[in-house]
């Protein structure tokens, strides 16, 4: 019962990687996805990538790491698809209103600048897109759809919108993954919307080393607990694990175009 962590941040558990990445292996997850949030990320997970044959990575500003340097970081960005392992998608780039910066109008302002400039990026690229959107859902879907990007190469990340929003990204097109949320009391909007999306293209992923499910939430999260994540969603569709496990990796090698 092999898994696909479609989205993790494997560079930020320094000398420990190694444990990690151990741990996974144990919990049959056969391949992780690190995902770039800043230019100081980029070249980490790129030599992690070359190291490990099955991590895989992405390159992208995350909303809240938009700065001053941004021209600059997009031209290095655009210089790992030169590099003989080249990234799977762009991401995580999108919007995020829920700090401070998204009531500041300047801020917000930049962000879609940013995140638009990164959208013709991938569009050039034909390259599949990873978005963060935080309080911004209606902001991020109206970008995209003036971008003129292909949405069936969109997944929208750690979803946590509800139903009506899922089926305004399928019918679109597009997807959703899901991380440990939907383990959450709390996150019955989000399990409405995975049910609401089904199966035909669930991706999961950890947002390591954030969002741990229960039973592990007080901890820190890692691509191994992945496995806890798979047996609720199977649960509340109605599958059996193996099923599931099958499917949402399949999906995920077919939208990452990874063997």
């Amino acid at each position: 019962m092999s898994l696909i962590d479609t989205h993790c941040h494997l560079d930020y558990f320094g000398s420990a990687v190694g444990e990690v990445l151990q741990r996974a292996r144990e919990a049959s997850v056969e391949a992780m996805i690190s995902c770039g949030t800043a230019a100081a990320d980029w070249d980490k997970i790129y030599n992690l990538a070359g190291s490990h044959p099955n991590v895989h990575y992405t390159v992208g500003i995350h909303p809240t790491n938009v700065g001053g340097n941004w021209e600059r970081d997009l031209e290095f960005l655009e210089s790992f698809f030169h590099k003989n392992l080249t990234p799977v998608a762009i991401g995580e780039i999108g919007l995020d209103y829920h700090f401070p910066s998204g009531n500041d109008p300047d801020a917000a302002a930049l962000q879609r600048e940013v995140f638009q400039q990164q959208l013709a990026i991938a569009r050039q690229k034909n390259c599949p897109i990873i978005i963060h959107s935080r309080d911004a859902f209606e902001d991020c879907r109206r970008i995209i759809d003036q971008s003129g990007c292909d949405w069936s190469k969109i997944v929208i990340h750690c979803f946590s919108e509800n139903a009506e929003a899922i089926r305004a990204v399928n019918g679109r097109g597009g997807r959703a993954s899901f991380t440990g949320i939907v383990t959450y009391k709390s996150a019955e909007i989000v399990r409405q919307a995975l049910l609401a999306q089904g199966i035909e293209r669930l991706m999961i992923e950890t947002d390591s080393p954030y969002l741990a499910p229960v039973p592990f939430r007080s901890r820190s999260n890692e691509p191994a607990f992945l496995r806890e994540t798979a047996r609720y969603i199977a649960h509340l569709l109605g599958m059996d694990e193996a099923e599931l496990c099958a499917r949402t990796s399949e999906n995920a090698k077919h939208f990452f175009k990874i063997p």
